[in-house]
């Protein structure tokens, strides 16, 4: 399937203000690309990208006092299937994993293994290792927190998602991503695109999304302690230990955010609204 996707979002600055973004496509995507992925802004301002530790692209520029749209629109192929689930998947043993993914198993800023250690092993310490301990981390974490909009707050940690019990999406994937590690799984924290496809859409304004990925078998596995169940369509931009590390922007100053729109539909769904409207 093709999937259309993209945001417009505009910030208000008060003064010349650095700022980063993480909005792109991550590489390991760019071969699915059927049009150019361009982040595009209505100042005429340079956008300078690079490569951070983890191989995400992070887009630096300076906004100027007032008004600045920052915009993308692209089309990308997708397989169509749900994320794959592959039941068997093993766990490694530490002395097995390989060096890049030591470093998902650490505490980070938002997920404190330290705290949760004991709290995991007492949920999970008599599940079998693998998939299955992975499934069971998801399957507390969905029952565990309440999801709603009404509950965002920027700086909430895993350890307090847990025992807040409320969260959006972030904090799901914070507090499953915090207790598999604390299991010895390797886990990291994904940010991206997910739109209603093969599901029933929900009637609230489309976003980002954040999931995570744990190592097992030797590959990364996508997981969703937010939605629980497989999902089509997912677009990773950025992947990293944590929130701290995928930040869609941070502003290195005063900026405000005065819009902020996301699309994510499949190809065909655009084209069967135009056709209904034209109809009409």
């Amino acid at each position: 399937m093709l999937i259309r996707a993209g945001f417009d979002l505009a910030f208000e600055a008060y003064a010349p203000t650095q700022m980063v973004t993480m909005l792109s496509v991550r590489p390991s995507r760019f071969s699915d690309l059927r049009t150019d992925h361009r982040i595009v802004n209505d100042c005429s301002i340079e956008l300078i990208d690079s490569h951070d530790a983890y191989g995400n692209i992070c887009t630096r520029f300076l906004l100027q006092p007032g008004m600045t749209h920052l915009s993308c629109d692209f089309i990308i192929a997708d397989s169509g299937e749900v994320d794959r689930q592959t039941l068997q998947a093993h766990q490694h043993d530490i002395h097995d994993l390989p060096a890049e993914a030591l470093t998902f198993l650490a505490g980070s800023r938002y997920c404190e293994t330290d705290l949760l250690s004991g709290v995991a092993w007492g949920l999970f310490g008599h599940v079998p290792p693998g998939w299955q301990r992975a499934q069971a981390i998801v399957d507390f974490v969905h029952h565990h927190l309440t999801y709603g909009y009404c509950h965002a707050r920027s700086t909430r940690t895993a350890w307090e998602a847990y025992q807040e019990r409320v969260g959006v999406c972030r904090d799901f994937a914070h507090l499953a991503v915090a207790l598999c590690r604390c299991m010895n799984i390797p886990a990291r924290y994904c940010s991206g695109y997910l739109g209603d496809i093969g599901v029933d859409p929900v009637d609230v304004a489309m976003d980002f999304h954040a999931w995570f990925e744990v190592y097992l078998s030797g590959e990364w596995h996508s997981f969703d302690a937010r939605h629980r169940v497989p999902r089509i369509g997912r677009i990773l931009m950025a992947c990293g230990r944590d929130a701290a590390d995928t930040a869609l922007t941070t502003a290195f100053g005063p900026v405000r955010l005065a819009g902020f729109k996301v699309h994510t539909d499949e190809v065909a769904s655009v084209i069967e609204r135009v056709g209904e409207k034209m109809a009409a």
